[in-house]
């Protein structure tokens, strides 16, 4: 008789310690929420004497829903230049994370290019980085995720459309007297 109540009463404790874990609240990381990133694309001169918040709210204000390509000569010498500003909700705590570009025009996420960007300190929470999507890599006209990671794990993701030049093919044939006289 004596066992059987013990094993109703291990039973009883082990049931009150495991609802116990589920409703005491959690520390650490998850406690304060998953680490989320704000991305901000702008072709804009960002100030130099803004503070956090300042830069942030700069940021807000010109975000680019779309990117205008240079205007160098040739198409393949061509690309998209802009800022990029990150706004985590609490330091990253590495010093280095990974924005990931993905061409999204056809639907599914098409991997284009990895770009990694390291900060000067560890607590920093917001950081202006420049970015270059160049030609023939990125194509004009399409939609453009760019996704951040930290330590490999999604933090946050924007997405904006890149507009330039597309290269153009007259459909005409010139069958010159030279190329004529090559045949003969």
């Amino acid at each position: 008789m004596l066992p059987r109540r013990l094993s109703i009463l291990f039973a009883a404790s082990v049931a009150g310690v495991l609802a116990l874990a589920l409703l005491w609240p959690h520390h650490g990381a998850e406690a304060q929420g998953r680490l989320r990133c704000q991305i901000h694309v702008t072709q804009a001169q960002v100030p130099q004497s803004l503070n956090e918040r300042g830069l942030i709210a700069f940021a807000r204000r010109h975000n680019a829903q779309r990117l205008r390509e240079s205007t160098e000569a040739t198409l393949n010498e061509r690309s998209w230049r802009a800022n990029a500003v990150f706004a985590f909700n609490a330091p990253p705590g590495d010093l280095e994370f990974h924005a990931l570009f993905y061409d999204i025009t056809d639907g599914a996420r098409n991997f284009i290019r990895e770009m990694s960007v390291f900060v000067s300190d560890r607590t920093q929470r917001t950081v202006v980085h420049r970015i270059s999507l160049p030609r023939p890599m990125f194509r004009p006209n399409r939609r453009i995720e760019m996704v951040v990671t930290v330590q490999r794990q999604e933090v946050g993701s924007t997405r904006f459309i890149i507009d330039g030049e597309e290269v153009r093919h007259s459909g005409q044939v010139d069958f010159s007297d030279e190329q004529a006289r090559g045949r003969e």
